[in-house]
C-alpha cells in the first residue's frame, strides 16, 4: 500500500490527527511491525467509539420504550 494511501484512509476513517502523523512517520522510516501496531491501536479507539455509540443508542431505545409505555395512544 502507498504511502498516500494509507495518509487518505487514515483521515477518511477520521483518525486523529496525531496518530496520522505518528503512521506517516513509521511508514517513512520503514517501520512495518510498529505501523501495523500503530494501525491497531487506531482500531481499538475506533471499536472504543463505536461501543460508546452502541450504548447511547441502548439508552435512547430505553427512552423510547418507556415513553411508549406512558403515552396514551
Amino acid at each position: 500500500m502507498q504511502h498516500e494511501e494509507i495518509v487518505s484512509c487514515l483521515k477518511e476513517i477520521g483518525c486523529p490527527q496525531s496518530a496520522i502523523d505518528r503512521a506517516e512517520a513509521l511508514v517513512q522510516a520503514g517501520d512495518g511491525e510498529a505501523l501495523i501496531r500503530c494501525l491497531r491501536r487506531c482500531r481499538c479507539d475506533l471499536m472504543d467509539d463505536l461501543h460508546e455509540s452502541q450504548k447511547r443508542v441502548d439508552r435512547m431505545d430505553y427512552l423510547i420504550r418507556q415513553t411508549e409505555k406512558t403515552t396514551v395512544r
